[in-house]
């Protein structure tokens, strides 16, 4: 499989040959389960509701058992009372989590940048860098590049103060290392830029 390279011009610099990371089946089922354990994982229980065990008061009996005319009860804890607790009301205890391990986590990855790759969604530059932190000169340069005005993913290699910060204020574009990449980020953006160094980075830590 190959990718085209391009500079900062947009110009074709030539085709470079992608190594047998890229060389993979796809499969969507393992892709699905992938993005469904990391979105769960990432979810947040918000709702709560107290239980009769949880609300305040109620420690001792309203009335006493007889005699009264009035139908017993023990506490005003009690779902019955008005200020009692919930009955079948959402519980922090709740748990969304999924399992899923590692190995299956780099198979996915491996098979979504694989398709991104056939689609010719995998831009290479020779060089990503800026002389320094400016939105508009990013923004210049992606007009440049295929991407053009797409949702884009710049993945990179080690740190750069300057393109991250060059990204912040532009819509639809996310800064990531290469070491950080997850499969739910990458199929969100349509398109990935990436200098040709970062495709060594990424090959190294998501083979072991």
């Amino acid at each position: 499989m190959k990718a085209k390279v391009y500079n900062l011009e947009g110009k074709v610099l030539r085709e470079e040959n992608l190594p047998a990371f890229f060389d993979i089946k796809i499969k969507p089922v393992l892709i699905q389960q992938v993005v469904t354990a990391q979105q769960s994982n990432a979810r947040q229980i918000l709702a709560h509701a107290k239980d009769r065990g949880e609300v305040s008061g109620g420690g001792k009996k309203p009335w006493r058992q007889k005699g009264t005319g009035r139908a017993r009860h023990g506490s005003i804890r009690s779902p019955l009372w008005k200020g009692g607790g919930a009955t079948f009301g959402p519980s922090k205890e709740r748990n969304f989590s999924l399992k899923i391990n590692q190995k299956a986590k780099n198979q996915a990855l491996r098979m979504v940048l694989a398709d991104k790759a056939a689609r010719e969604n995998l831009i290479l530059v020779e060089e990503l860098k800026l002389a320094e932190p400016k939105t508009k000169k990013l923004a210049a340069v992606l007009k440049q590049l295929p991407v053009k005005d797409q949702a884009t993913l710049i993945v990179l290699d080690k740190k750069d103060e300057n393109i991250v910060i060059s990204a912040r204020n532009l819509p639809q574009i996310m800064t990531e290392a290469a070491v950080s990449l997850n499969v739910v980020d990458l199929l969100k953006y349509q398109y990935l830029l990436m200098p040709v160094s970062a495709i060594a980075a990424i090959v190294k830590h998501y083979s072991a």
